[in-house]
């Protein structure tokens, strides 16, 4: 009986067997995503340091959240139009560039302040044109029966590196100076830019629409008549705009052990991650996803409450962890909706609209939770945006009926059904 929940519950790693693309295209995502969560954690720590300020921190989301706002949705039609491949690389050499910029300025007696917002500002816009692109290679380098499997193993691709990045970034803040913490980033966008120079050409669907404003809000429209989509989206900003207390992790470890528990702040939500992720076969026998994002992100919003009454650090990392696997059941089930459901020819504008609905929520919850914490403490913060969580959960899941109905079996044969019709009709949409 145990073997066989076992094997019901194990992760699936079938698109790492069957398809070459898909391993190196994890292999190159999975290095370069391990060295960006260390400067992921470094850059607001650098901040906190010049700066002190919880609010300046924030600022950090602002500049990042600007450009992404814009980029992501020409990123999401040029994903629609070109080789995926070339987008997803190109990104990759100006992220290695970006960061020699962190690398240079850490040398400086005074690094500028004012740098670090720039860098972060470039770092979206480019992360705006990439993820499309990067979200939309999966559905086309793997069996569509496999994408339950393969956004698994994305979640845990990216649950390694959050997980081991921000721990070796706490350790390397402590006992090395910054610039050798950015010299370690870049080797890994080296490995990574060999990896993704090996992958085969993902060229555009035929007739594929020319990247405009009018292909935008094509896109636009598109999700807009999907309540199952547009369910996806706002559940997680809430739940991100809410309960994201990532800004205030600095002043956390600051009471909890100083700057040697700041990666473990920022790793224990992958802890839980991770649990979830590896467990996570039961999702492919779960046809009822709407009402698992929302299921999932309520108990985020709970796991976030219990973060900000305690003042243990083993305490708050065991309810980060929570919070982790609350997130990644919810991200789970909505990566199964976009890539089982959205045609090809689609996938690269909602790819940006998605990138918009998980990148705008945690965010501006930077901003929001560094704002309350000068009103109401970090702990006030921390606590009143995991019950604004909760609440705003509820609240959609009731305005919201077609989503917690949703089938994914529904979905799939929609999917298919649409991206046949396109084929058969791409000769009469080509330019002539």
């Amino acid at each position: 009986m145990l073997i066989r929940l076992l094997r019901r519950t194990a992760l699936d790693v079938t698109p790492l067997r069957t398809s070459r693309d898909y391993r190196l295209v994890f292999t190159a995502a999975g290095i370069s995503s391990f060295g960006s969560f260390i400067t992921y954690v470094t850059l607001p720590y650098q901040v906190y340091q010049i700066t002190g300020d919880p609010l300046l921190v924030g600022l950090i989301g602002v500049c990042e959240l600007v450009p992404l706002l814009v980029m992501a949705f020409v990123g999401g039609a040029l994903a629609d139009y070109l080789d995926r491949r070339l987008l997803v690389l190109g990104g990759e050499i100006g992220f290695t560039l970006l960061c020699g910029v962190l690398l240079v300025n850490s040398l400086d007696d005074e690094p500028h302040l004012w740098l670090l917002y720039l860098v972060a500002a470039l770092t979206a816009s480019l992360d705006g044109l990439q993820r499309p692109a990067m979200e939309g290679l999966t559905p086309r380098i793997v069996a569509p029966d496999q994408i339950p499997a393969a956004s698994a193993l994305n979640s845990l691709r990216m649950q390694l590196a959050q997980l081991g990045g921000p721990g070796l970034a706490g350790v390397l803040i402590a006992t090395v100076d910054l610039a050798w913490v950015y010299a370690f980033d870049l080797l890994t966008f080296a490995v990574s830019l060999v990896c993704l120079a090996m992958v085969r050409a993902v060229p555009p669907p035929p007739a594929a629409d020319r990247p405009s404003l009018r292909s935008v809000v094509t896109g636009l429209r598109y999700a807009r008549s999907r309540p199952e989509l547009l369910g996806t989206y706002l559940v997680d900003i809430n739940a991100m705009f809410f309960g994201m207390p990532q800004a205030l992790y600095p002043f956390m470890a600051e009471k909890l052990g100083g700057p040697s528990v700041l990666g473990l702040l920022y790793a224990a939500p992958a802890v839980g991650s991770m649990v979830a992720t590896v467990g996570s076969g039961w999702t492919a026998r779960v046809h009822r996803h709407g009402l698992m994002v929302v299921l999932a992100a309520g108990a985020w919003g709970l796991a976030i409450i219990g973060v900000g009454l305690v003042n243990s650090l083993w305490l708050a990392l065991f309810f980060l962890a929570l919070a982790g696997a609350a997130d990644m059941v919810s991200g789970l089930f909505r990566m199964i909706i976009w890539n089982q459901t959205i045609p090809d020819h689609l996938r690269g504008r909602l790819a940006g609209i998605e990138m918009l609905s998980y990148s705008t929520g945690p965010l501006l919850g930077q901003l929001r939770s560094g704002l309350a914490a000068r009103w109401v403490g970090v702990n006030g913060s921390i606590v009143s945006g995991g019950i604004l969580c909760v609440v705003g959960t509820v609240a959609l899941a009731a305005a919201l009926p077609a989503f917690l109905r949703y089938d994914g079996r529904d979905g799939l044969a929609r999917k298919q059904a649409e991206d046949a019709a396109w084929a058969a009709t791409a000769a009469d949409r080509a330019p002539a």
